[in-house]
């Protein structure tokens, strides 16, 4: 009996082991590809977290990349100047071009909260803006709750380093790991 306990859970362990280094090396090769094109859609769906998104966002809404922008997972009491203290430098940017989701607290929330949004605001096609390393547990998500209808295009940054440590990488593969089982 004893053995088969252990075999069963040597098993297990492989299983979760060869699906944790999948997930390991999709996140690591998540690429940059909004370098090498404009990118252009109705509306930007700003996962917030990370250094740069917003004023990402914010740069795709005044050159005309897209005509709404949703920040997805900001403070409850956040006001929109705060977030983006040099606003008056940004032009002649209307503050109802900006939709603020304040009830998501992680990715699968924002996806959740995003969706209402894009629909009432009528979009045909999203950017999803996050950081590089976010990017493949975002898509995924983001393409598991919205309708097919609806094209998301990866605007993925550079939060920070180039190339993440395999420390980052690897706790986000196993989040990535925990999503694939729910949420995806």
């Amino acid at each position: 009996m004893k053995s088969r306990s252990f075999w069963a859970l040597a098993f297990l362990s492989a299983v979760v082991l060869y699906r944790f280094v999948d997930e390991f090396q999709k996140v690591q090769s998540e690429r940059i590809q909004s370098w090498t094109k404009t990118p252009s859609a109705d509306c930007a769906v700003v996962l917030t977290g990370g250094a740069g998104r917003v004023r990402e966002g914010f740069d795709l809404l005044v050159n005309q990349n897209v005509k709404k922008l949703v920040i997805s997972g900001v403070y409850s009491n956040a006001r929109l100047r705060e977030i983006m203290p040099v606003w008056p430098f940004y032009g002649n940017l209307s503050e109802n071009d900006v939709v603020l989701d304040r009830r998501s607290e992680t990715t699968y929330g924002n996806a959740q909260q995003s969706l209402p949004i894009v629909e009432a605001l009528k979009c045909r096609d999203i950017l999803l803006v996050t950081s590089r390393l976010h990017m493949y547990r975002s898509y995924r998500t983001f393409r598991a709750t919205f309708p097919e209808n609806i094209y998301i295009e990866k605007h993925a940054i550079i939060g920070g380093r180039f190339e993440s440590s395999v420390w980052e990488s690897g706790f986000e593969a196993l989040k990535s790991l925990f999503y694939s089982f729910w949420a995806y």
